[in-house]
């Protein structure tokens, strides 16, 4: 059956590098039922897109030249409560999937995931339902299972989404001032954010803070993005 442009379902595409868009767009090609037909680098170009146009599904990086992801989800859950969001991205689904589905997202995937993972978790969240990979639906199981609780998080996963960001920009070698710009924070709150995340991570001084920053964000992309 020849599908029509009015039963496309719309898709935008959110992520700063333009080779990972093209590639999710040469993925889908040959779905006749799926188009992209939006594209942006940054959250704030992906909330002026979703304000001004219709889309059935947003595809979402974490790392963006702006706020992250999770902060975008948050954001389009205000804007659009309805418009299911999956989450794509090179971060640890350990850390970053729970988070996600908080914050309103339908799904989350790692980026190295199959293709063919890629597709169904589009069409799961196109169909209303939540998509996790089965590695992040065991993890999440063990947690519900186990009653894990704070105290038995690691230091890092007791930080708030915001702290997190903050931490990692840290880590990506950002100081105070540039922070507040990026997310568009005053420097004090910033700054009570760093003195947040020292208690929580049992960190005394901003030389160790930054030293710790670097080391995690070096850890987890192993020297490179």
């Amino acid at each position: 059956m020849k599908i029509t442009p009015a039963q496309q379902q719309r898709i935008l595409i959110v992520d700063d590098h333009p080779i990972f868009r093209k590639g999710i767009a040469m993925l889908l090609e040959h779905e006749h039922d799926i188009i992209i037909c939006g594209e942006a680098e940054t959250a704030a170009e992906a909330l002026g897109l979703v304000e001004r146009h219709e889309f059935e599904l947003v595809i979402a990086d974490i790392s963006l030249k702006d706020i992250n992801g999770i902060e975008l989800v948050k954001s389009l859950k205000v804007l659009k409560p309805h418009l299911p969001v999956l989450v794509l991205s090179m971060h640890d689904e350990s850390l970053y999937a729970e988070r996600a589905l908080r914050a309103g997202a339908r799904g989350y995937l790692m980026k190295q995931a199959p293709p063919d993972q890629v597709v169904a978790a589009i069409r799961h969240v196109l169909g209303g339902e939540l998509y996790l990979s089965a590695a992040a639906n065991l993890l999440m199981l063990n947690s519900f299972v186990t009653g894990r609780d704070s105290s038995s998080k690691s230091s890092v996963e007791k930080l708030s989404d915001r702290e997190l960001e903050i931490f990692e920009l840290l880590g990506q070698g950002r100081g105070t001032s540039m922070i507040a710009h990026d997310l568009r924070l005053s420097v004090k709150t910033v700054e009570a954010h760093r003195s947040h995340i020292k208690t929580k991570l049992g960190i005394h001084t901003a030389p160790e803070l930054v030293r710790a920053a670097v080391e995690w964000v070096t850890r987890r992309t192993g020297g490179g993005d």
